[in-house]
């Protein structure tokens, strides 16, 4: 059985321009997990094992909502919201992976990605500093977040539900992600998640942060 999780995989240029960006319809709340289980039985799920992944940092900008920033195990990275589907699923694209200590530029190139200019002075920035700066830039919050995650496929589109934690607030979520964009739709639907709100982690965070 081929397995939904791998990664798209390309040997050349060409093969890579070919691939379908994999896009993401997640939604958050109360009572989604139940809601959720209620129904991918109905529709005989394929189901993976679940995990507890390593806490996460998250650099949350006030202006912006397209720039995915976070650090987990002392390797921050970046993805950023390139378009929607006609369906309004969200495409990001990998911008680039960092490990602290990072050089100045570095530090730049991430700031860019955020939109917040900050005066650096030193040629090199551990984390601690990174997160020190954040919290003290007014446009910048940093929170950490835990997951608790439960994979599982509908007719080989990639689902899963969560627990969530920002900053100890608990939500829920669940989300599917695919290049198949009318088998999201179908997956969704067959979920009963579909008539809920797209909201993507920045947008969650916020929410729970009081900064949408």
């Amino acid at each position: 059985m081929t397995n939904p999780y791998d990664k798209n995989k390309a040997i050349s240029a060409d093969e890579a321009a070919k691939i379908i960006p994999r896009a993401e319809f997640r939604v958050f709340g109360k009572n989604i997990i139940a809601g959720v289980q209620e129904h991918m039985w109905k529709c005989k799920a394929t189901l993976y094992a679940a995990r507890v992944m390593p806490e996460e940092i998250y650099f949350l900008s006030r202006r912006t909502n397209e720039a995915n920033v976070k650090v987990r195990d002392g390797l921050l990275d970046i993805k950023t919201k390139v378009g929607e589907t006609p369906e309004g699923y969200e495409i990001f694209q990998p911008r680039g992976k960092f490990k602290f200590p990072v050089k100045r530029e570095e530090l730049g190139e991430i700031l860019k990605h955020l939109e917040v200019a900050l005066e650096l002075t030193k040629d090199v920035y551990s984390l601690e500093e990174f997160i020190e700066m954040a919290k003290e830039n007014s446009e910048l919050a940093v929170v950490r977040v835990e997951k608790k995650r439960y994979g599982f496929s509908v007719e080989g589109i990639i689902c899963e539900y969560a627990q969530v934690w920002f900053n100890g607030a608990m939500v829920e979520t669940a989300c599917c992600e695919s290049e198949n964009y009318e088998g999201m739709k179908k997956a969704t639907q067959a979920l009963g998640i579909s008539e809920l709100p797209n909201t993507n982690y920045l947008k969650a965070a916020k929410q729970v942060l009081g900064m949408d």
